[in-house]
């Protein structure tokens, strides 16, 4: 990526699990920050003396340095503009700001002046954390890889100087330099960044690897397909900057608006000036007039009309796990009409679980010996299907007898001496040799019936014979199947899920979830193509994912929610909210609360509008005074503003958690027949 695509702001580094950095941007490394500081501390200094009757000297060149430090980059801004012939609401909020001062409104303009300041550092701030999650993603793929030479020897060589048809070797613990296909070895591959699979993919000859995934046990030799540019990973950056570009096009019109609107403001500010003038009025009447009527129509009322519910909602859903980014997204959140769900980590737990122990005919096990057994052999090793295997027998209470003589085959399993017997754990298709015994057909069909169900099939054999099959699966979250029957009631249909798992286990979970639309085995980049083909049907679509192959749907969803306690760094940060503390169930109640937000906005901006149009036409039809003007002004942005705040009660969130939950068991009932 070139260099200049990004800036590069001052952040701190730290690991996520994995190794994989996570950038943090330092908001106090941000101009726009430290001025809005700035400014804030000024204000709140000036405002204590004022009230207390300080004498002007006190607290004026307070006032006048809260202008300066949080004025001056919105004024520049807006000169700039101005010279473009675009007169955008920046500039107006500062003439505003101005022209209260001129008539004695100071704290009024400095008000002005802190909310668009602190508006503008959390924006700058937003902008600067997703880009540091971007950059950071380029940091999966390893700098360096090992390239084989003609001679058979290797050098090692700056991954972006590999070129189509190179040959890379790929040691145990390291991460893959290029997409590319395996030419020799056997391992398993964590490919979770790329395809939300929960465990990792075993890879031989003929399979396709991909950048910046982690190779497990085995080496591979692969030769590389892709150059550095044209790889998964990379376009997955590409894809996510793009979107992240053209996500708000709603932005587009509230330019439109903004531009009429100050341009409407200005002219009806000179009009109200000039025109007694013209008439014999004297200049400091007019001038009053004039000045009165910028302030009694400027949009302040309009302004905390939406914030404080906004921001109200805001906070509330903080306080229940859920961390919406910003007002824009809490209002976006509420006119979703199409939801789409990751499936890893999402409607599931994230993590492979024991889901069935089947001891085979004639082999004199139960069940839970058969577990007993293979968690005696899986014990010793840090493969995730083993941790899976030891945890469900502990869980159960059972006791493991030591093992010895312990191996482990990259993409065939473990073996290992317990209780005198040679245990064997791992593949059905690596382990059973001969398979025309009776014992191994009978072990090929139970492993098949489980495959089929969605599960990995992981065949135990005692002394060299099979004597069960266990089935592992990522687990279902408990409140996935009401949580998509709610979704599907405020939304008119039920959700899509969108997985890079295998097509088995995707149909699997979404019959347990109730949803109809599977659409599995997709790319990074097929799932942001399925967002875009539901959008250009004229859908509003909501996202739902975890992972860093979730990050492109993300930012090309009107709306995007990361699970935040597995949730990788670039899919938090491209989301436009996180659910903190992965209840699933938050996801329509945020939902039916944006919606409640939407209403009371409305509401507000009814209330701001009529006072308003109340003021301006008094100013302009008859005389209005202007501490009656000022009055009428601040009491309509008081009123609108404890309205909004109504929706910081608890009452709230429990009304939109129950309206999203009205008509839900229905909605399962439906999904469950239709399956």
């Amino acid at each position: 990526m070139p260099a200049d695509v990004l800036p590069r702001p001052s952040h701190s580094v730290s690991a996520e699990p994995g190794g994989v950095p996570r950038r943090r941007t330092r908001v106090l490394a941000l101009a726009e920050a430290r001025w809005a500081g700035a400014a804030l501390a000024l204000f709140l200094l000036a405002l204590p003396l004022e009230l207390a009757g300080a004498p002007a000297w006190a607290w004026g060149p307070l006032y006048a340095l809260v202008y300066a430090a949080g004025g001056w980059e919105p004024a520049l801004s807006g000169l700039r503009e101005l010279r473009e012939k675009v007169l955008d609401v920046d500039l107006l909020m500062i003439v505003a700001a101005l022209g209260a001062a001129s008539i004695g409104q100071v704290m009024d303009g400095a008000l002005l002046i802190v909310i668009f300041a602190t508006s503008g550092a959390l924006e700058a701030l937003a902008t600067a954390r997703t880009q540091d999650a971007v950059r950071g993603l380029l940091d999966l793929a390893p700098a360096t890889a090992s390239r084989v030479t003609a001679g058979g020897g290797e050098e090692s060589v700056a991954t972006g100087d590999l070129v189509v048809g190179d040959v890379i070797r790929i040691r145990p613990g390291e991460r893959v330099g290029a997409d590319g296909r395996v030419l020799g070895g056997a391992s398993e591959v964590d490919q979770a960044t790329i395809t939300g699979e929960p465990l990792p993919a075993p890879k031989e000859p003929g399979d396709e690897v991909f950048a910046g995934t982690l190779n497990g046990t085995g080496t591979l030799k692969v030769a590389v397909e892709r150059d550095a540019s044209e790889s998964v990973i990379a376009r997955i950056v590409a894809m996510t900057e793009e979107a992240s570009r053209t996500k708000a096009p709603t932005q587009l019109f509230i330019e439109k608006v903004e531009q009429r609107y100050s341009l409407g403001m200005v002219a009806a500010t000179l009009a109200v000036f000039l025109v007694p003038l013209a008439f014999g009025d004297d200049m400091t009447g007019s001038l009053l007039r004039a000045m009165t009527f910028m302030i009694v129509a400027s949009p302040c009322a309009v302004v905390l009309a939406t914030m404080p519910p906004l921001l109200s909602a805001m906070a509330n859903a903080g306080r229940h796990g859920v961390l919406v980014k910003s007002a824009v997204v809490m209002e976006r959140l509420g006119q979703a009409d199409a939801v789409a769900l990751d499936k890893t980590g999402t409607l599931t737990e994230g993590t492979p679980h024991v889901t069935g122990v089947h001891p085979l005919p004639g082999a004199a096990l139960t069940g839970d010996a058969l577990l007993a057994l293979a968690a005696a052999a899986e014990d010793p090793s840090e493969h995730p299907l083993a941790r899976a295997v030891v945890s469900a027998a502990r869980e159960r209470g059972l006791p493991l007898l030591p093992a010895s003589e312990f191996t482990s085959a990259p993409g065939t399993g473990v073996t290992a001496t317990v209780g005198g017997h040679r245990v064997a754990v791992g593949s059905p298709a690596r382990l059973l040799r001969d398979t025309g015994s009776p014992a191994a057909s009978r072990a090929a069909a139970s492993a098949a019936a489980m495959e089929e169900t969605g599960c990995t099939a992981v065949l135990v054999l005692r002394d060299g014979l099979p004597v069960g099959v266990l089935g592992i699966a990522d687990r279902i979250r408990c409140d996935a199947a009401a949580t998509v029957a709610s979704l599907a009631v405020l939304t008119g249909g039920t959700p899509m899920l969108l997985t890079g798992d295998n097509p088995r286990a995707a149909a699997r979970l979404a019959a347990e979830a109730g949803i109809t639309d599977v659409r599995a085995g997709l790319l990074p980049e097929d799932k942001a193509a399925a967002v875009r083909e539901l959008e250009r049907a004229g859908h509003r679509v909501l996202v739902v994912g975890d992972g860093v192959n979730d990050a492109p749907a993300l930012a090309a969803a009107h709306v995007g929610i990361a699970m935040g306690r597995a949730g990788s760094d670039l899919a938090l940060e491209t989301a436009d909210a996180v659910i903190i503390r992965d209840e699933l169930a938050t996801v329509p109640a945020v939902i039916a609360l944006s919606r409640a937000t939407r209403r009371l906005v409305v509401q507000n901006l009814v209330i701001a509008g009529v006072f308003i149009s109340v003021l301006v036409a008094w100013d302009l039809i008859g005389h209005l005074p202007l501490p009656l003007g000022v009055l009428g002004h601040e009491g309509s942005t008081v009123i609108v503003g404890l309205n909004g705040l109504r929706l910081l009660r608890e009452t709230a969130w429990s009304r939109a958690a129950g309206q999203s939950r009205s008509g839900a068991p229905a909605a399962a009932r439906q999904a469950a027949t239709v399956d």
